[in-house]
């Protein structure tokens, strides 16, 4: 069933289409943020792991604070620094024509986004954290075990912040044989509780590739098998996901193609679409790759 967005929500247009699969992973990820633990997801791209910590803020009810993780991230960048100076002149002017002026500079603090979450209590959504190099990732342990941010260079003198009570923070992230992926260090790891998701069920497939691309069930489902069956039998190393099957059928669906074993439009857009999932030296078999598709197509709709 559709969740319906939240006033403190900043994706107010996303619509999460929840089955019995992703209630159970909701359920589960919400206990343990309720407990006071942070949430890690890990998992292949396209299993709906930035979508499922979306919507999981979303039922918190706070406000909240995304971060895409980025290997060009300074500690700066998460916490925030010095951004300038103010300055302050007073002019005493106690008798005519005889007058003092008093300067001082002073340093402009500025929060980045994870003292923001902190100081007021958001949720944090670290989306593929691994992509941010670990030594800047450090700041993060003490946020999650003695719920301290350090704020070196606040002021004159620093700040140690105390963790808002209400602060939660999910992470998410992809294999670590993906490119520009670092290996999390393990002080953050075993702060973590790590919940690893694959690719969804037949029927959470189906109702998510129904709901984004306007295809009826019963159509969208065909797609998904189609799909499934790809990615278990060509033999490549593809990454054939639940957002293959949304590209799919959304081109049928905006197009109004009819789909079948014998329809030339329909074969050609699922040979494009599988073809660029398979990597560049193994396009070169491009007739066994377009006759494996033609197999499956027509054992789907046979």
């Amino acid at each position: 069933m559709p969740v319906e967005p939240s006033a403190n929500f900043p994706f107010n247009n996303e619509v999460f289409v929840e089955t019995p699969y992703l209630a159970n992973l909701t359920e589960r990820v919400m206990m343990y943020l309720k407990s006071g633990f942070p949430v890690h997801l890990s998992g292949p791209s396209g299993t709906g792991k930035t979508s499922l910590a979306l919507n999981i803020a979303r039922k918190l009810g706070r406000p909240v604070t995304l971060i895409h993780g980025n290997e060009d991230f300074m500690i700066t960048d998460l916490v925030g620094g010095n951004v300038g100076y103010r300055r302050k002149k007073v002019i005493d002017n106690f008798i005519h024509n005889v007058y003092s002026v008093t300067e001082s500079l002073q340093q402009q603090w500025l929060d980045g986004r994870i003292t923001t979450a902190c100081r007021n209590g958001h949720t944090l959504i670290y989306d593929e954290f691994t992509r941010s190099r670990p030594e800047v990732n450090n700041i993060l342990l003490s946020i999650l075990e003695e719920r301290t941010l350090s704020l070196p260079g606040f002021g004159d003198g620093g700040e140690d912040l105390k963790v808002h009570p209400e602060f939660k923070a999910v992470f998410t992230s992809n294999p670590e044989e993906y490119a520009g992926i670092y290996k999390a260090q393990i002080a953050l790891s075993d702060r973590l509780i790590t919940i690893g998701l694959e690719n969804f069920d037949i029927e959470t497939e189906t109702a998510i590739t129904s709901a984004k691309s306007g295809l009826d069930a019963a159509r969208a489902e065909k797609i998904v098998r189609l799909v499934r069956a790809f990615r278990d039998s060509c033999g490549q190393p593809v990454v054939a996901s639940i957002r293959t099957s949304i590209k799919i059928a959304r081109v049928v669906s905006v197009n109004g193609l009819p789909m079948g074993k014998d329809e030339p439009a329909f074969r050609q857009v699922c040979a494009d679409v599988l073809h660029s999932l398979v990597p560049g030296p193994a396009r070169h078999g491009q007739e066994k790759l377009a006759g494996l598709i033609g197999e499956i197509i027509a054992g789907i709709f046979n």
